[in-house]
């Protein structure tokens, strides 16, 4: 992907957050499904914390600055490569976000 393309960043971010994820959640056994739950967990990780504390406003996804949303493309792709725990980084999501309750 070119780094200075951010079209082509969000595209990606909607292509495997929407269609690719969600189409391997079952055979890979996966704890999520829906694209809004991929969402938050490579976005939280991407920002170490929950992402609404740390992107101002909605879709996050767009309001990134460029830096998280590669991070956070970045994580997706290496899930979808099996090269990331999406159930470890489902439960960092999950902690950071109970712990800011």
């Amino acid at each position: 992907m070119d780094t200075d393309d951010r079209g082509a960043a969000e595209a990606r971010w909607l292509t495997l957050t929407r269609e690719v994820l969600p189409a391997m959640a079952s055979a890979r056994d996966w704890p999520v499904r829906a694209d809004h739950c991929f969402q938050r967990i490579f976005l939280d990780n991407a920002c170490q914390g929950v992402w609404y504390d740390h992107i101002p406003g909605r879709p996050a996804y767009a309001r990134a600055d460029r830096g998280l949303l590669d991070r956070a493309v970045a994580l997706a792709e290496a899930t979808v490569a099996g090269d990331a725990d999406l159930a470890l980084l489902n439960g960092r999501s999950l902690a950071w976000r109970r712990r800011r309750r």
